[in-house]
């Protein structure tokens, strides 16, 4: 086994207490606020009479990035800690240092001193034009960014912008907890007639939630011993949990349990929603929406723009507000027509099964029905075909292909051991530490993957670039690229390794495209290393792109096998699966760009809008782009943690700009070759290797050799053929008119 690396820097997850991270976040503060002070002072005494040169003022850039080192590790480990092992001694120690470090952050981003250095820069033609490109796309970038922190404001509006951001980021970190407290608190224990319906891995999982049910609680005194013990064994529970949410929505034949859990997931932290914190707190968004809204355009019409939404689009691809709501509009026209086949489909199923009037809950349900009945594709003969052991070896044999690198695990046998330092430390039992290699075995990085749903954390999939690849001559330090891939998977159960659906390959290989990006950059300034410096509705890209290898046949071979026999997926099944990719993808773009139109429109919109406008916006959203009517209880936007409290505000729509250009990207190797180690290390070295050192669309053009097109996107989509379908029949329609005339 391979010891790990000291350039890796990897962190002691059994040492950092809550408390100890406090202080190492507060001393790291204070050590850059020193730093600052001093920069005070040497303005207003020798840079008074003589002013700053622009060699000096890149050492004394150099030398606060490394300074906001400590600041980043230490607050990178317990924000990550937050959302995959979250506790109340962790929120509480997070949410207290939300303050300081606004507080913190508003004061570089206003501090004159530092700024001047970045002027001094840029100023000096001669001296800019010697640096190297990340460099100088580095120095620009921060530039923007002083401006954005309002720099130039008078020190009253200053203020006052200082007090939004530390507003906001307490706001966002609540809106965050009542998500997941309202997910966590939900259980509804089902009686044997319930689970009608269900698979084998789904009663599994809704047994498993039983047990922690019984655990929690006796933990928290709700139950005595005696209580636990005589309730049955296996206790079957529902919960919000998005593995037991799905294999409930999408197997039970039970039509009310089905509606009953949609309109609990649908509720969260909405005034439908009884549940509170442990404070006795409700867990209402409503007031924290409206808040976090008012407060956006305060820091917009303090920093001179319209709306939040123009603020947010400064820093992306995208030009303008007219584009974006342009381009989802156009997208919503040539989804529709596929989504009316789709919404066909489904009612027409529906009424086999006696459901006369389709609805959101019965949407899963009967399109399982579909795949079984029209591709012959069963989702749970599909998942004993792809054990995490066998998807995740042969994503690492992909990439190997495609990129010349290789991936070695290095995990201990129990976590938070920290005794042999040649093994990586973890927080958790099912987390699994890789090194990451070239052709020529030189260490690239690290990477976590942490990947099953629990207790305590946040839902969905994401990859956090805790550290990024950086050098520091000064001192000699040089430090590689780290990052966490967490999901929430279906966990290991009856003594088999966890079994995926085919969804949660593709999330899988999404994430890894993350990764990827973060892990491969050859750029040591790490302001625009790896993910660091791309813009927001361009970082997507290798995400989605990576994606497409889950539904590549031969990539496809190499990531499933039977988890008894080991025997590949059947042709059979390997068609059928090829097969419903486009499956329902009309009404999946509709809800994808319903999604994003709300978004952009409610952050574009002046005055702001309160809690009932924000779902007026929305209803009138889902009128004017959706086909399936929406319950009146729906709180979607409630839960909309993307934009409420992630990076995604006025930006959701970046995962529709940037499937256009993975989807793109992706057509040169359908053309040269799937596998083609030429056309891969191009896309490396022109993609993912560069980061945010260029912008993202001088990066694209440089692989493609032209400008995107979104030709591939609606023929990966499906929605060519069905839109040429209806202009074909549009066509010999008028010609039949015609000729009765």
């Amino acid at each position: 086994m391979t010891s790990i690396s000291s350039e890796l820097h990897l962190v002691d997850f059994a040492d950092p207490a809550p408390s100890t991270l406090q202080q190492q976040v507060i001393s790291a503060i204070d050590a850059a606020n020193a730093f600052l002070d001093e920069l005070t002072v040497m303005t207003e005494t020798k840079e008074a009479s003589t002013p700053i040169d622009a060699e000096q003022a890149l050492t004394d850039i150099k030398d606060f990035d490394h300074i906001n080192l400590a600041l980043d590790r230490s607050w990178g480990i317990l924000s990550h800690l937050n959302s995959v092992m979250s506790n109340d001694e962790i929120r509480h120690v997070h949410h207290e240092l939300l303050p300081k470090l606004s507080a913190y952050g508003t004061r570089v981003g206003q501090h004159q001193p530092l700024f001047s250095r970045y002027q001094a820069i840029i100023n000096d033609k001669a001296f800019f034009a010697t640096l190297e490109p990340a460099r100088a796309r580095a120095i620009e970038l921060a530039l923007r960014s002083f401006e954005l922190s309002g720099v130039a404001l008078p020190k009253t509006e200053q203020d006052k912008f200082a007090t939004i951001q530390s507003q906001l980021s307490t706001l966002s970190a609540t809106f965050s907890d009542h998500v997941l407290d309202a997910t966590q608190a939900y259980v509804l224990p089902l009686k044997q007639e319930q689970l009608t319906g269900l698979t084998d891995s789904g009663l599994a999982l809704v047994a498993d939630a039983g047990e922690q049910y019984k655990t929690n609680q006796l933990a928290n005194g709700s139950l005595t011993q005696t209580e636990v013990d005589a309730l049955p064994s296996p206790y079957y529970v529902a919960s919000l949990n998005m593995p037991v949410y799905l294999a409930i929505m999408t197997h039970a034949d039970d039509r009310h349990l089905r509606e009953t859990l949609y309109r609990a997931y649908v509720t969260r932290a909405s005034e439908f929603d009884e549940h509170t914190n442990a404070k006795g707190e409700s867990l209402n968004n409503a007031d924290i929406m409206s808040q976090i809204l008012q407060l956006r355009e305060q820091k917009a019409k303090l920093l001179g723009f319209n709306n939040y939404a123009e603020v947010s689009l400064s820093t992306k691809m995208a030009d303008s507000v007219a584009e974006v709501e342009t381009f989802l509009r156009d997208l919503a026209v040539q989804a529709t027509p596929t989504a009316e086949q789709d919404l066909a489909q489904l009612q027409k199923y529906a009424q086999d099964y006696g459901i006369k009037d389709l609805q959101p809950w019965d949407s899963a349900y009967i399109a399982e029905k579909v795949k079984q009945s029209e591709f012959s594709l069963s989702q749970e003969e599909i998942r004993s075909y792809f054990p995490l052991p066998r998807v995740i070896s042969g994503l690492f044999a992909i990439v190997e292909r495609l990129y010349g690198i290789k991936v070695q695990e290095q995990s201990n046998d129990s976590a938070n051991n920290s005794t042999d330092k040649s093994l990586a430390s973890r927080w958790h039992d099912d987390v699994r530490f890789y090194q990451l290699f070239d052709a020529d075995d030189n260490l690239l990085g690290g990477f976590y993957f942490d990947l099953f749903a629990r207790s305590g954390k946040r839902g969905g999939a994401w990859m956090s670039g805790f550290q990024s690849r950086y050098s520091y001559n000064k001192q000699d330090h040089q430090q590689l690229p780290v990052c966490f891939m967490v999901g929430n998977f279906t966990p290991a159960l009856d003594g088999k390794p966890s079994l995926l659906t085919h969804d949660e390959v593709v999330t899988l290989f999404h994430e890894f495209g993350h990764g990827l990006h973060h892990l491969l950059t050859q750029v040591t300034i790490g302001d625009v290393a790896g993910v660091n410096g791309v813009e927001w509705d361009a970082v997507e890209l290798p995400s989605q792109f990576m994606e497409n290898w889950a539904w590549d046949a031969e990539g496809i071979a190499l990531i499933s096998s039977h988890v008894e026999t080991s025997a590949p997926l059947p042709k059979d099944k390997l068609d059928a699966l090829l097969a419903v990719k486009n499956f329902q993808s009309g009404l999946q773009t509709l809800r994808q760009i319903e999604f994003a139109l709300f978004d952009l429109l409610i952050h574009a919109q002046t005055p702001v809008l309160d809690y009932k406008g924000i779902l007026t916006t929305l209803n009138s959203v889902r009128d004017d782009i959706a086909i399936v009517q929406t319950p009146d209880y729906n709180r979607f936007a409630n839960g909309f943690s993307h934009i409420f409290a992630g990076g995604y505000a006025a930006g959701y729509y970046s995962y529709k700009w940037a499937e256009l250009l993975s989807a793109d990207a992706f057509s040169k190797f359908e053309e040269e070759g799937v596998f083609n180690p030429i056309t891969g290390k191009a896309f490396r070295e022109t993609i993912l290797s560069v980061g945010g050192s260029f912008p993202a669309k001088v990066n694209f053009e440089n692989f493609r050799g032209r400008s995107a097109s979104i030709e591939a996107l609606l023929r990966h989509s499906g929605f060519a053929d069905t839109n040429n379908q209806t202009k074909n029949s549009t066509a010999a329609n008028a010609q039949t008119t015609r000729k009765v005339i």
